[in-house]
């Protein structure tokens, strides 16, 4: 019974042979221990009753004492009457004592007792008490009334009022930012949002609860954010347990709860307070507070009429409040102010808990809620946290212009070009320039790279790349294609171990510096199979990487020497992401969305985008703005050129169709590479970077047909792929994505919609291929009854275009291949021209029709070959005379310029081969390019080998220091020759220096260019052989690779003299004999050219003539464009000249010049 006695110790127990001690000693051991637990409990509980009120932590309420009242001394009634009766009973007759009076006291006894004598009557006759006088009590003087009694809640509150108020002593908090606590910043880059606190206020019954529980599981579980609620329900069973309903009480709770959710926001915890909060004061003391702190605070009021939280009553306690179990309840009889200045009203008794949480998910976006990184404008914030902007300050320029003069030239392409607009304006932030190893690596393999949001200025990507590095940045931004500047060996080699670049485009000038170049070899391969996935190298833009020679790539960071001008008048149309950010704000944005487009905007693309608008206004947006983004870099050839989109853009929202208020139409200067897929995350990441959240996206973008190959013709990506991909791939931030299906032109309502399936029939497909060809035919609008056949009624729908847009792209395809277009942002102008050449507006460097003209002191044209003495003063004696020099190709430009024999005057123009202007492309050329005037290398003479002249002037290559003006004419001195052979003919390379170069004086013969220019003489001779080898042609051969001396290339300058003479007494020879029919002189033209144009428009205004030896082009300079009538010179003596062709052009030496080839 007792097993755990067992285990005593009995050892030192006396043994008694009689059992039953062992029975008694145990028995006595365990009251013994009884006796002790109960002493132990008692001693216990006694030191609880003794040390509880000292150690209790909570402080005794305060309970002011109240005064007491003097005692009232009365009279001791009692002990009066006691007094009295006991004097009374003295004077009563003593009873005798007689055995016989049983009544009588105390008898003594007796053994006999004689007849006992009658008794005399015992009557106790005692004086009557006398009356107490009436006793007045003193007036007891009047006591202060004490306080009443306070309840404790309000004790509590007038404790608390007072505690808040007290000054803080002895308590150091740790500030946002300082060491001891980390930047709010930093803290939102690293975990990917902001902290903010939704108080959603209203009535018991509004939605608060129901709402904020919808919201906590889109933004947790759908958007991946951290989110938390305070519930008023919850926040009582704990932190407000000890408080009532008091508007005191109801303060205080609000007091709590905003301070707690100030702190889970400075967390960066997205935090909802549900609280009825009835007290506007209290609302806006909360307010205060975050805004005290820096925290972002948004009042959220549930706006639900009463009767509507009435019938709902989720509680019950409305009820309760009729059957008079509940007082004071919000909004019957305890009121309720609602908001004046609410960020957000919700009327969720008109729209459905979904709609409203599209709306708050909307409104944390726009507050930059959702986002870690900084978010000034509201817009979504570029990849990487940062905007990038590699614009050199204006007070910095004129240094930088002045660096940039000293430092190696990387000539760049029309693509080159695009690309650096691209990184420098900000486009493909984070990155900063072109593309170093480590970056291309990782977008190949993973269509992104990894940043550092933290550092960004101090990117490990704009470091040379380290392969051996092990720690790497966690962040991934989107990069899904490479932007690479490929260079040939000789680039290459000129840049050495600079420390900094210039680029340049074709003209020559300075666009920007790259610093710490970076030289790797270009896989060109690797980038094709990872980027496009295919195989056709007659890609359009495949094909450019293919092109030859160009087997590396330089990368690195760049400096914009100023904004990128194309001189196309749409530069206008070009903005920087800063600066149309800010248009975007200008128009009062919420929310920005995209939509691209390389095509003109028919109606069913301005049903897409306003449809898309409609979406975005029902998630909740107020002002929805369209950023309207034609892609503006290089194109195919047949893609719809820049300037017919822009215009016929101007048109569609001048009709009202997409609304100038709303739409924004700014050019995005990325080239086109057709990647599909893989490209059009390029294209939502650029509209991501400029502020948009939502991009527009349909079927096939980025696409196009197979080139080459057996697919030839075949879509290369499958069409829904691009839009598949798009929605799926990671980096894309919180941009969202708008998709859409085909759209059909309704012949019922003559408008572009998605198809009723009720009516099939009233839907017909009007797709891109049949818009070309209605276009093309210079198809008008249809009558009322549309047909089915378009084509071959020849007819548009009305509707299907605004009426002044489709005039622009039906001109273009009726006028295609003669019309003066800009197909893409290619850089017009920019060469340097010298004060004697004229060249017109309409036609500036870069454009085909290009002219560069000499022109006499007295106006009249010069022409540069025959009418610039090649001597300045007759040579004399043996001394090599200095020449003329014609320069043709500035140093550093890549335009192949010269002179040409075949147009009259022999202006200055670029050369041309399939309809493309031709640039040199293995190297900026480090020499000034030229000819010499009055020279002719004549065909008929034999030189090395068996070789003949190449008849053309003497090409010549002048080494001075500064770089020449186009047309420019410089004395140089003569130094050597090289001689190129070229296809069985020579080609003499004269070498010469700038007669007032500061070098000239130490060079006399090429032999002297060894101390005076070291290393010139081989880059020279390397530059010969090797500059046609980029355009794939074989390596050229010298006739020696050691320069001539100076009197060799004075004797070939002196023969070609003589050539050229003899040439120019030949042709006038000729036309001594010719034809006495031939016209003699402008005015017998201008009468001929006044006939041949009364036969095309039978007017005689503005005429022009652009002639050769054998035709001459009349032109009628009209508007929108030029009328030209080719003529047989042959048929002058008629009465009016042959006609052998018609043209249109919206220029007149372009349009020239196409009817005169």
């Amino acid at each position: 019974e007792h097993s755990w006695i067992v285990s005593m110790d009995y050892e030192r127990v006396p043994r008694s042979e009689d059992p039953d001690d062992e029975r008694r000693f145990r028995a006595r051991t365990l009251q013994r221990w009884r006796l002790s637990m109960l002493g132990s409990f008692g001693t216990g509980a006694l030191l609880t009753m003794i040390l509880f009120p000292v150690l209790n932590p909570c402080a005794k309420p305060f309970c002011p004492a109240c005064p007491t009242c003097p005692t009232l001394e009365l009279p001791d009634t009692q002990a009066v009457v006691a007094a009295a009766v006991a004097k009374a009973v003295k004077q009563c007759p003593v009873c005798p004592q007689c055995a016989a009076c049983p009544q009588c006291p105390a008898c003594p006894p007796a053994k006999e007792c004689a007849p006992a004598p009658s008794c005399p009557d015992c009557k106790l006759e005692c004086p009557s008490v006398p009356q107490c006088p009436a006793c007045q009590p003193p007036a007891c003087p009047t006591c202060p009334q004490a306080a009443p009694t306070l309840e404790s809640a309000t004790v509590a509150a007038q404790h608390r009022s007072r505690m808040l108020q007290r000054q803080m002593k002895n308590i150091l908090e740790c500030a946002p930012g300082a060491d001891c606590r980390l930047q709010g910043e930093r803290r939102a880059k690293v975990i990917g949002q902001k902290g903010i606190t939704l108080w959603m206020t209203g009535l018991s019954g509004s939605g608060k609860t129901t709402i904020a529980e919808a919201l906590e599981k889109e933004l947790l579980l759908t958007l991946g954010k951290n989110v938390f609620r305070l519930d008023g329900d919850n926040l009582r069973t704990g932190l407000t347990r000890d408080l009532g309903f008091s508007a005191d009480d109801r303060a205080e709770s609000v007091r709590r709860a905003s301070e707690v959710a100030a702190l889970f926001s400075e967390a960066g915890i997205i935090t909802m307070v549900t609280l009825i909060s009835p007290y506007r004061k209290d609302r806006e003391e909360a307010r205060a507070l975050h805004e005290k702190r820096g925290i972002p605070f948004m009042e959220v009021f549930m706006d639900v009429p009463l009767d509507v939280v009435k019938a709902r009553d989720p509680k019950g306690l409305y009820k309760k409040v009729e059957q008079g179990l509940l007082k004071n309840f919000t909004g019957i009889d305890a009121p309720y102010e609602a908001p004046q200045h609410a960020e957000l009203i919700l009327k969720n008794s008109e729209v459905p808990v979904a709609a409203c949480v599209a709306k708050l998910v909307a409104t944390l976006r726009s507050a930059g809620a959702l986002s870690g990184d900084a978010m000034p404008d509201g817009l979504h914030p570029p990849d990487g946290g940062a905007s990038v902007s590699l614009l050199i300050h204006p007070e910095l320029l004129t240094a930088k212009m002045a660096e940039a003069a000293r430092l190696p030239r990387v000539p760049l392409t029309d693509t080159d070009t695009n690309w650096l607009q691209v990184v420098g304006e900000g486009w493909a932030a984070p990155l900063r320039g072109f593309m170093r190893e480590g970056a291309l690596v990782q977008t190949l393999h993973f269509n992104s790279m990894l940043v550092d949001k933290l550092n960004s200025s101090a990117a490990y990507f704009s470091k040379p790349t380290q392969w051996m590095q092990s720690s790497f940045p966690t962040e991934r931004v989107s990069m899904p294609i490479p932007i690479v500047l490929p260079i040939t060996d000789f680039t290459r080699r000129t840049i050495g171990k600079s420390s900094a670049v210039t680029l340049t485009n074709a003209a020559g000038t300075p666009l920007a510096i790259l610093r710490d170049p970076e030289v790797y070899e270009l896989r060109v391969r690797e980038i094709i199979a990872r980027t496009f996935g295919i195989t056709d190298d007659e890609h359009p833009y495949i094909k450019q990487l293919l092109a030859p020679g160009k087997s590396f790539a330089l990368g690195g960071e760049v400096e914009l020497l100023g904004r990128i001008r194309y001189n196309d008048g749409l530069d206008k149309y070009r903005l920087t992401v800063d600066e149309l950010r800010a248009s975007f704000v200008k128009k009062g944005a919420d929310v920005v969305y995209a939509f691209q487009t390389r095509n003109p905007t028919h109606a069913g693309h301005a049903f897409l985008m306003k449809d898309s608008r409609s979406k975005l206004m029902a998630k909740g947006y107020r002002n929805p703005v369209l950023w309207l983004s034609p892609l503006g870099g290089w194109t195919k050839k047949s893609d719809v050129p820049l300037d017919v989109r822009i215009k016929q853009h101007i048109e569609v929202m001048a009709a009202g169709e997409l609304h100038p208020d709303w739409t924004v139409m700014a050019i995005w200067p990325s080239p086109m590479i057709y990647a599909g897929p893989t490209e059009v995350q390029f294209h939502a990441k650029s509209r991501r970077i400029a502020g948009a959240s939502y991009f527009t996206v349909g079927r096939d973008p980025a696409g196009m047909p197979a080139s080459s190959g057996p697919h030839e013709g075949d879509d290369l990506y499958h069409p829904d792929h691009g839009r598949y991909v798009l929605m799926a791939s990671p980096g894309v931030g919180q941009m969202e994505f708008l998709g859409f299906e085909k759209v059909y032109y309704d012949k019922k309502d003559h408008t572009m919609r998605t198809p009723d399936k009720s009516r099939k029939e009233d839907f017909i497909s009007i797709s891109g291929s049949k818009m070309r060809k209605l276009a093309a035919i210079g198809a008008k609008p249809c009558p009322s009854q549309i047909p089915s056949d378009l084509i071959q009624a020849k007819c548009i729908p009305p509707g299907f275009m605004v009426e002044k847009g489709w005039e622009i792209v039906s001109d273009y395809y009726m006028r295609q291949k003669v019309g003066d277009w800009v197909p893409y942002s290619k850089q017009l102008g920019g060469l340097t021209l010298a004060s004697n050449i004229r060249s017109s507006a309409e036609q500036p460097f870069g454009k085909g029709g290009f002219t560069a003209n000499f022109i006499n002191s007295d106006g009249s044209y010069l022409s540069p070959w025959h009418g610039i003495p090649l001597y300045p003063s007759p040579p004399s004696g043996t001394a090599i005379p200095t020449v003329s020099f014609v320069c043709e190709i500035p140093r550093y430009s890549t335009a192949k310029l010269e002179v040409q024999k075949k147009v009259a005057f022999n202006p200055i123009m670029q050369d041309t081969k399939k309809g493309e202007l031709r640039y040199y492309t293995y190297g900026a050329p480090f020499f000034n390019y030229g000819m010499l005037p009055q020279t002719w290398e004549d065909p008929a003479k034999r030189g090395y080998n068996g070789t003949v002249g190449d008849n053309d002037p003497l090409d010549v290559m002048e080494l001075g220091g500064r770089a020449c003006m186009v047309g420019e004419v410089r004395q140089v001195k003569v130094l050597g020759d090289l001689e190129l052979i070229d296809q069985g003919e020579i080609d003499h390379k004269i070498i010469v220096i700038d007669a007032a170069d500061p070098l000239a004086a130490q060079l006399n013969t090429a032999a002297d260019l060894r101390t005076a220019m070291p290393g010139v003489t081989e880059l020279l001779v390397e530059w010969l052989k090797m500059y046609k080898t980029t355009e794939g042609k074989a390596i050229n051969v010298l006739a020696s690779d050691t320069p001539s001396e100076a009197s060799r290339a004075a004797q070939v300058i002196a023969e070609c003299h003589e050539a050229w003479k003899a040439l120019k007494a030949k042709v006038r020879a000729t036309r001594a004999s010719g034809s006495a029919e031939e016209l003699q002189d402008d005015a017998a033209l201008h009468d001929k050219s006044m006939q041949a144009i009364g036969l095309v428009s039978g007017a005689s205004t503005r005429l022009g003539y652009w002639r050769s030896s054998t035709v001459v082009v009349f032109f009628l300079d009209t508007y929108p464009a030029s009328v030209f009538v080719l003529a047989d010179l042959s048929s002058v003596g008629r009465p009016f000249p042959g006609l052998c062709g018609l043209s249109t052009s919206l220029n007149i030496e372009s349009g020239a010049r196409a009817i005169g080839s």
